[in-house]
């Protein structure tokens, strides 16, 4: 019995000290995210570096020669795309504008999300950001989330936390769609006639600063601010699809009700499924696919009753339109395709 408080005040003094560390990891994983988004800016398709050129098995036992072959081709490719950003401080410098450009608006889009839980005093992590190997997670990370360890007070909390994200994050690429759009050069026709491989499908935002620039966007060549913004849309659309606790889930039910939150999610999972079909045999897309997975998973997630179930206000429902305009402006169903 005795033993009890010095046994609680271990244990306090150990929680004290983790919270103290726990800044660091998230420091740590921003850095770590840097590092291998840095790489994925020198790779194809957002680098000059081809992956694999001299892969193309037409047999079952070349195929098999390939895959047995992957890791160390893998680890040689990212050993010469480290040498290449080392090697040129322009290499670097192009890379840093694709991997910066882009932790910038994943940083603007956690953030919006963790000052709004500050504002409503629910307690959130900082943001945990998702570093992948390149080519794993194609652009270097899957993105980075902030964990929230305590109730919604109210469906005004769970809107406003809900759409700080996508709205900060909106706001932050615009910049730097504009600087890659206004900034980018033409493929070489030659490049363009030969051309095999991803092509980006631009979302109506970018083909809106394309028309602005009166250059549009077919054939951008090697911008890396332009697939940063590309990518900070992406996220953005797949966030704001109305399922589970995506940040669309979330805006849908402090809106509509339990109810319809429940119905959007299934409705969003069977469009896209069949989106998914077509834009493979029409559009030679396989996105569709990973989307419909997605929503999916998301659609099988509950959401957390608030303690406060009161309407939202007018103010808030005119800011779930414009949310639904950012939605519209930067969503496709079909993001890339195979040429």
């Amino acid at each position: 019995m005795q033993e009890l408080p010095e046994t609680a005040a271990y244990e306090r003094a150990f929680i004290l000290e983790r919270e103290k560390l726990r800044p660091w990891r998230h420091i740590g994983l921003l850095l770590l995210t840097l590092v291998t988004a840095t790489i994925a800016g020198s790779l194809y398709p957002f680098g000059p570096l081809m992956i694999f050129p001299e892969a193309d098995p037409q047999s079952w036992k070349e195929l098999f020669d390939f895959l047995i072959a992957a890791p160390a081709s893998y680890i040689s490719l990212l050993v010469s795309a480290v040498g290449y950003l080392a090697s040129d401080w322009a290499n670097l410098a192009r890379a840093l504008s694709f991997s910066g450009s882009l932790l910038f608006i994943l940083v603007a889009h956690e953030m919006g999300h963790y000052v709004a839980c500050r504002i409503y005093r629910v307690d959130a992590t900082l943001p945990y950001f998702i570093p992948t190997p390149p080519l794993i997670g194609p652009a270097g990370t899957f993105g980075a989330f902030i964990k929230i360890r305590s109730p919604m007070p109210s469906r005004k909390a769970v809107f406003d936390i809900g759409v700080a994200g996508p709205i900060a994050g909106f706001v932050a690429l615009i910049p730097i769609a504009f600087l890659g759009i206004f900034t980018a050069e033409k493929a070489p026709p030659e490049v363009v006639a030969n051309y095999q491989g991803i092509v980006f499908s631009d979302p109506l935002l970018m083909k809106a600063i394309g028309w602005l620039a009166g250059t549009g966007t077919d054939a951008i060549y090697e911008n890396s601010f332009y697939y940063a913004a590309w990518v900070g849309l992406l996220v953005t659309a797949l966030n704001l699809i109305p399922s589970g606790q995506l940040d669309g889930g979330h805006a849908i039910y402090a809106v509509f009700g339990e109810r319809v939150h429940y119905w959007t999610g299934r409705i969003a999972f069977a469009v896209m499924a069949v989106l998914s079909v077509l834009g493979m045999f029409y559009f030679n897309s396989p996105s569709g696919f990973l989307i419909a997975i997605l929503l999916g998973i998301m659609m099988r997630i509950g959401h957390p009753e608030p303690w406060d179930t009161s309407p939202l206000d007018g103010k808030r429902k005119l800011v779930a339109f414009g949310v639904l305009v950012i939605f519209i402006l930067s969503f496709l169903p079909f993001p890339i395709k195979i040429s």
